[in-house]
């Protein structure tokens, strides 16, 4: 009976033989609950307070927890505080009242896998569910998976970084991932796609800071033929192409405020209209944003929305700058060696130790992927078995070695790597940026930070 803790061994069986467990003080909303969720052919057991509910879990084997978050004695926290001690690989998904998500969304930093506001709708509920019950594996497996994807890291900084990203990619949360150039924010965004309920759907990426302001508008939402000079033929936006899917908005920071506002509107609504249409059309999909710009400056000068800020952060990924892992770049030299050797068919090569002093001494101000064309290129230009420092194309941190070289900080090593990159090509950006392993809006960024003097010639 709705109300109590119980199991129904005359339910059907979801698929597998899944086993839900409701917990809720409102015995209205358990019946509701119990109902849908046998319709869809789950086994249920319901129960009216966390209390009761970790007794049932106890004896009984449950595969994943809806509860509400409001209620008396321990309340939706405890229960989440306990599962997560003591059955950390039972996903949970709270239902909270709409004017408590900043609450939900704390949740989800401490091991919610996910969340529904009330009224919920029931369509949507089953989705989550079968997404999440599809995606559970053992204890511990994400992390490791996570870990290798990355090209591995056993700093105390990314395994902390890895345990968050184990728990967000399971859900369907708006993620705004951050961190600078280089550092590999698309592939984050790829394995948040790939461990998500939404892994059979597309994923598509959006790329804000180098598609021209006039046209981004088409290329996220499409148009209708006829609706400008150019448009012959009714074109579908990338939006609309990443339903069931995945969206990602890169360097979402330099989009406009005409688009900020379109793109407000859909994480509203869930709905799009095509360029030159009066139609509206739904779109169910995940959406992750990237940037390296600092957004919170952007909203204080108003030259970002506050309110699509919040609608993106739901969950925020800050991904550690290589400077702040170094501990990592001996693993991270062995693999991508490893990879480099294997591609250009050569024999095994090992770094020197002074070729291995010089890639810890760096600034790497283009972080993971700086190192990696530079180990590229050093597999090109090594002749023996050995990596020597000259054939990385690189020079020690803050120049020639020194009494001084160690008293640089990293900000005046990241300044002296873009010079010597720029005087090296020329001054010609691009090809410095390129030496750099950074893009080209990273390279005009970093320039303008440290007030470099490009000669007039070449601006």
């Amino acid at each position: 009976m709705p109300g109590k803790s119980s199991d129904n061994p005359q339910a059907a069986c979801g698929p597998d033989g899944r086993t839900i467990l409701v917990v809720d003080d409102d015995a209205a909303i358990l019946e509701v609950l119990e109902a849908r969720l046998a319709s869809a052919g789950y086994r249920t057991l319901v129960s009216s307070s966390a209390e009761t509910a970790l007794k049932t879990l106890g004896r009984e084997e449950v595969d994943l927890i809806i509860s509400d978050v409001k209620m008396p004695g321990i309340g939706g926290a405890g229960l989440l505080r306990e599962v997560s001690n003591d059955w950390p690989d039972i996903p949970l998904i709270l239902l909270t009242a709409y004017g408590t998500i900043p609450d939900a969304v704390d949740f989800m930093r401490t091991g919610a896998a996910d969340y529904l506001t009330k009224p919920f709708d029931g369509n949507e509920l089953l989705e989550k569910i079968s997404g999440l019950l599809k995606a559970r594996r053992r204890p511990g497996a994400g992390d490791a998976a996570i870990s290798e994807v990355l090209w591995g890291g056993r700093s105390p900084v990314m395994r902390k970084f890895y345990e968050l990203l184990a728990r967000v990619s399971h859900s369907e949360v708006n993620v705004l991932i951050v961190g600078e150039s280089g550092t590999g924010k698309e592939m984050i965004a790829r394995i948040l796609h790939r461990q998500s309920p939404r892994a059979k759907g597309p994923f598509v990426t959006v790329d804000c800071g180098s598609t021209p302001a006039s046209l981004l508008e088409s290329e996220l939402f499409g148009h209708v033929k006829g609706s400008f000079t150019h448009a012959l033929r009714d074109k579908k936006g990338l939006i609309e192409v990443a339903d069931k899917g995945t969206l990602l908005l890169d360097e979402i920071g330099n989009i406009s405020p005409e688009m900020q506002t379109r793109l407000l509107r859909f994480l509203q609504e869930h709905t799009i209209r095509r360029v030159g249409d009066t139609k509206e059309i739904p779109v169910s999909c995940r959406v992750l944003a990237a940037t390296n710009a600092d957004l919170t400056a952007l909203v204080r000068k108003g030259a970002f929305r506050e309110d699509l800020y919040f609608r993106l952060k739901v969950v925020t990924l800050n991904v550690p700058p290589l400077r702040e892992r170094r501990e990592d770049i001996p693993l991270l030299v062995e693999r991508f060696l490893e990879e480099f050797c294997k591609e250009q068919g050569r024999a095994r090569i090992t770094p020197s130790p002074e070729t291995m002093r010089l890639l810890m001494a760096h600034p790497w101000p283009g972080n993971v992927r700086e190192l990696k064309h530079a180990l590229e290129a050093g597999v090109v230009f090594c002749k023996g078995g050995a990596l020597r420092p000259e054939d990385l194309q690189i020079e020690a941190a803050g120049g020639a070695s020194g009494p001084d070289e160690a008293s640089l900080s990293l900000e005046d090593n990241e300044h002296q790597a873009i010079l010597r990159a720029l005087e090296r090509s020329g001054w010609v950006k691009k090809a410095a940026a390129d030496l750099l392993g950074i893009s080209r809006r990273a390279i005009h960024y970093k320039i303008k930070k440290y007030g470099i003097k490009v000669p007039e010639r070449e601006r």
